[in-house]
């Protein structure tokens, strides 16, 4: 339902695509995941055929992007980080209104503004005005204003962007919906927890896809073995891995370290050895499965080799 190969996009010096590709199949909920300044906007706004790409081709639902754009907004349901909700209006006229922009003619809007309205949890408020809506609220009113036409794909940029975690899994809770009714779901997010929520998962750097695949496969391409420190000197403790062992990949999660080393039992002895050289003092050294976090952050060390 996505084809993408070779897109390049400048803004001025800036490559914000850099020769990316990648392909979604029907009826899966592909996430692209990376941070700020990747380039995830870029991308779904070309195929959303809003933006023109300065190379390479985009194919959604069978259409050109940048050939037949209208084709493709025919087709789609374009969500983006600040959806354009009208404050003043309430619920159910900010439906009517995106049903009046999509052409849905009244004998079908309002049985598909009511149903969407019970999917998304929104029914007991339809008349309260959209300003006055939490922002979990907000963004599946947005939702529900993408879908409004039933769309064959849905674009949705970092639709959970400063939700609360009941509002996350909410509204995850409405995209396994929309996926057993046969939609294809582009996601973009910043959060690597929620990548593990979707079918696949393309990993984004400056432009470039790093690594893309199923999340289980992709955490076993993780080289060597994770270690996590408890410690309560983790500053520390990462500062004196990184400078005795640049190799190794170091992260800080909370009160806690990761360090990915060439060998669990080697490398956990190393480590133990190095911290107490230091003096740094520690509570336990484990090994552990890896997140995508961790694969992320050991294929960014590792393009910086």
């Amino acid at each position: 339902m996505i084809q993408a190969e070779g897109l390049i996009r400048e803004f001025g010096a800036v490559r914000a695509l850099d020769g990316l590709s990648l392909s979604v199949s029907r009826g899966e909920i592909f996430g692209l995941v990376g941070p700020d300044g990747a380039g995830k906007t870029t991308v779904l706004r070309v195929l959303a055929g809003i933006l023109r790409p300065d190379g390479g081709t985009a194919r959604v639902a069978g259409f050109d992007a940048v050939r037949e754009p209208r084709r493709v907004q025919d087709r789609i349901g374009y969500m983006s980080q600040r959806f354009g909700l009208y404050a003043d209006l309430t619920v159910q006229e900010n439906l009517a209104f995106y049903a009046d922009l999509y052409g849905v003619g009244k004998s079908e809007r309002e049985e598909r503004a009511g149903r969407l309205l019970g999917f998304s949890g929104l029914a007991p408020f339809r008349r309260r005005a959209a300003g006055d809506l939490s922002g979990g609220m907000k963004q599946k009113l947005g939702l529900a204003c993408a879908l409004i036409h039933t769309p064959e794909v849905l674009l949705l940029d970092e639709p959970t962007n400063g939700v609360d975690p009941v509002s996350r899994r909410d509204f995850w809770r409405i995209l396994y919906g929309l996926q057993k009714e046969g939609v294809t779901l582009l996601v973009s997010t910043a959060y690597l927890d929620e990548a593990e929520r979707c079918d696949r998962v393309g990993l984004m750097h400056r432009g470039k896809l790093v690594a893309s695949g199923a999340p289980p496969a992709l955490r076993a391409r993780m080289p060597g073995a994770l270690l996590e420190v408890r410690t309560a000197e983790t500053r520390r403790a990462a500062a004196t891995l990184r400078e005795a062992r640049p190799s190794w990949t170091v992260a800080l999660f909370g009160d806690r370290l990761h360090a990915a080393v060439p060998d669990a039992t080697s490398g956990g002895a190393e480590l133990e050895s190095l911290l107490r050289a230091r003096g740094v003092a520690f509570a336990s050294v484990r090994a552990i499965p890896p997140s995508l976090e961790d694969l992320f952050l050991a294929l960014l060390k590792e393009g910086a080799a």
